[in-house]
């Protein structure tokens, strides 16, 4: 399987010298970069596998020079990348050689909180992580914590609605944030939501997050940040198969237990894990989960108990319930560690589509089946308290023919995904990597109708151009 993107437009291409000169003129020396050597670290994103080279690349330090960048590239024709972070799984920031990266890197300020209320102003280039650690000191969080949330952006959180181990209570990115301040194609300012719970009027915000860059460049956003509870304490659970693992989440969540967060692993990420994380992992298991609860010392210990003695029902072998907080930060790293792990030892492809919770059993035996077919080698690390699956595909770049039944593998899996009654993706995007896809999950009218949607905010298609929807068929405005 090979990805593709459209031929560049050479009239652009014939004009690069007039182009950059213009943009030259919009912002500071430093914020417009043109080299090829310092062009090259915007060439990809998180799917390494795929590069193009832009035009050039903006870094603006404002609202007003996002808006006057936009105004004139749309006048010039010009296609627009959005990038916050570049930390895309998907390829949602990959260029064009006939676009221009628009990245809101400098922009990562945050402008007010209001703890009273409960919001955070910040611009779009702050780190996730940022933003918990800018309210930390008053006792609160923000809630949606991706892997990536050292590096990646809240531009690119709301891109993609992503979300990270504690969704499973508290909710992806769509469900956190309040208002967005973002500029169109034509360089227009507008305000969506705000500092308050609700907003009159259609649910334009709503549309906004997950649309991955293609109807404007959120600069910044407000944000709901959350009292941390009093406590939280993880419990460690090990199983003899997949199975049994995947039939315990599924009792849990049908017991109306609602942990913060309930992950899971397999024994190919356990061993990888442990290896480097050395977080006292057990080795002798084909599964494992990881239950966090929170609450007062007695809610949790009561809630530990009931979520025990459900996996006590489900053939556990191993539990290990945190009692200090030494004990729940070692459970925790080794998960948090796990993506970067597995890159020590292995390329891979990581995966990403959502199930219903109680397809989980049947769906983990088919993937093994799927990924086992194609002769490579599959680590298993997932949200599996809200079926958010994370298959990291394991394979060897420089073996001849290995990507590509990687990248079968994974397209088999997304395809299962569906046929089970879930989606394509969770929290990663569409992109490149699953456009093709997207008629696996809607028919012709429903892409059309999010077409024409698209078309209202930028009719030309400068924006994003090459990502979500298939390249043929597209509805003109």
């Amino acid at each position: 399987m090979s990805i593709a993107f459209p031929a560049p437009d050479q009239s652009i291409l014939a004009r690069r010298g007039e182009i950059i000169a213009g943009l030259a003129r919009l912002v500071h020396p430093e914020a417009l970069i043109t080299s090829e050597d310092e062009r090259r670290a915007f060439e990809t994103d998180g799917l390494t596998a795929y590069r193009k080279m832009p035009m050039a690349v903006v870094l603006p330090s404002s609202t007003a020079e996002v808006s006057a960048v936009m105004k004139y590239l749309s006048e010039q024709g010009v296609k627009v990348v959005p990038r916050g972070a570049g930390t895309s799984l998907a390829g949602g920031a990959i260029p064009q050689e006939d676009a221009v990266v628009v990245g809101v890197s400098k922009m990562a300020r945050v402008l007010d909180l209001d703890f009273e209320n409960r919001t955070a102003r910040v611009e779009a280039g702050i780190t996730n992580l940022a933003i918990s650690g800018a309210v930390s000191h008053e006792s609160f969080f923000y809630a949606p914590d991706p892997s990536s949330q050292l590096a990646c952006t809240i531009a690119g959180n709301i891109g993609m609605n992503s979300g990270g181990a504690h969704c499973l209570k508290y909710g992806v990115t769509t469900n956190n944030i309040l208002g967005v301040t973002m500029v169109l194609l034509d360089g227009t300012v507008v305000e969506i939501g705000g500092p308050h719970l609700d907003s009159p009027g259609l649910d334009l915000l709503g549309l906004v997050i997950g649309s991955e860059g293609q109807l404007g460049i959120v600069t910044e956003a407000t944000v709901r940040i959350l009292r941390a509870a009093e406590g939280a304490r993880p419990a460690l659970l090990g199983f003899p198969s997949a199975e049994d693992a995947g039939a315990c989440v599924a009792a849990i969540i049908g017991e109306g237990l609602v942990p913060v967060a309930l992950e899971y692993m397999d024994k190919v990420a356990i061993e990888i894990t442990e290896g480097f994380a050395q977080a006292g992992y057990p080795l002798d298991v084909e599964a494992m989960l990881i239950v966090e609860v929170e609450g007062s010392d007695a809610e949790i210990d009561e809630q530990l108990r009931r979520v025990v003695a459900i996996a006590e029902g489900h053939k556990v072998s191993t539990v290990k319930v945190s009692r200090s907080e030494a004990e729940s930060a070692a459970i925790w790293k080794g998960r948090k560690s796990a993506f970067g792990a597995t890159g020590r030892i292995s390329d891979y492809i990581c995966m990403d589509g959502t199930i219903p919770t109680g397809q989980l059993p049947l769906v983990l035996r088919r993937i093994d089946e799927i990924v086992k077919r194609e002769g490579l080698r599959v680590a298993n690390v997932f949200h599996a308290g809200d079926g958010n699956l994370h298959p990291l595909i394991l394979f060897d770049i420089n073996k001849p023919g290995e990507m590509e039944k990687a990248e079968r593998a994974g397209e088999d899996i997304l395809k299962l995904c569906v046929e089970v009654g879930g989606c394509l993706t969770g929290e990663h995007g569409v992109g490149i990597e699953k456009r093709d896809l997207m008629r696996c999950q809607f028919d012709e009218a429903d892409l059309a109708q999010q077409m024409r949607i698209r078309n209202v905010f930028d009719p030309a298609w400068l924006m994003n151009p090459a990502k979500v929807f298939p390249l043929d068929g597209r509805v003109a405005a």
